[in-house]
């Protein structure tokens, strides 16, 4: 399977499963995106567990810019504020258009179960053609010991409420996934 192959096939699996997938050539151009869709959607909070300090540096500047409030550490004290998370996703499985995200840490699974949209940034170097050819890096994920991996397809939905389909029941109501092709991370 080609790479082109692969990636349209983790636009359509996540497309599918009501993801909105965009392009971005640039952390930059990525952050504006999840700092403008924000602003779109009306929220006023963002936050950004896992960035590296250079990251969070531009990441403030443009909240800041917007009125949006980037929220610290610890997330517990304001998980019923955060409106936007804005994480990197470590996989992706293209068959499935899953996510897969290292949820060691609880400011990541906070941030990624409590916001109302997750705007994730997926490397493309990162997706692989199915669930197979993950046994790599899940063996090595857990030879560190034991922890956390969320596999995420899709906005949250549940029908086990009188078969009623709801969205964002245990975790967002919308995620965007942003196929980063500029060679970082």
């Amino acid at each position: 399977m080609s790479q082109g192959d692969i990636l349209q096939s983790m636009k359509e699996g996540s497309e599918k499963a009501q993801a909105v997938v965009a392009p971005a050539t640039t952390l930059e151009e990525a952050i504006a995106y999840a700092v403008n869709l924000t602003v779109q959607e009306g929220g006023t909070t963002m936050a950004a567990p896992g960035m590296d300090d250079a990251a969070r540096k531009a990441l403030s500047a443009a909240c800041g810019e917007k009125g949006i409030t980037l929220l610290d550490s610890p997330l517990r004290a304001q998980m019923t504020k955060i409106h936007t998370a804005f994480t990197w996703a470590d996989r992706g499985i293209a068959d499935t258009g899953t996510l897969v995200l290292n949820s060691d840490s609880e400011e990541f699974r906070i941030a990624t179960m409590l916001s109302e949209t997750h705007v994730a940034v997926l490397p493309v170097d990162n997706i692989v053609p199915s669930m197979d050819a993950l046994e790599g890096y899940m063996t090595e994920h857990f030879k560190k010991g034991p922890g956390y991996i969320a596999f995420v397809t899709g906005p949250s939905r549940t029908a086990d409420i009188e078969r009623i389909l709801t969205i964002g029941v245990h975790g967002p109501k919308r995620l965007h996934i942003l196929f980063l092709d500029g060679g970082e991370k």
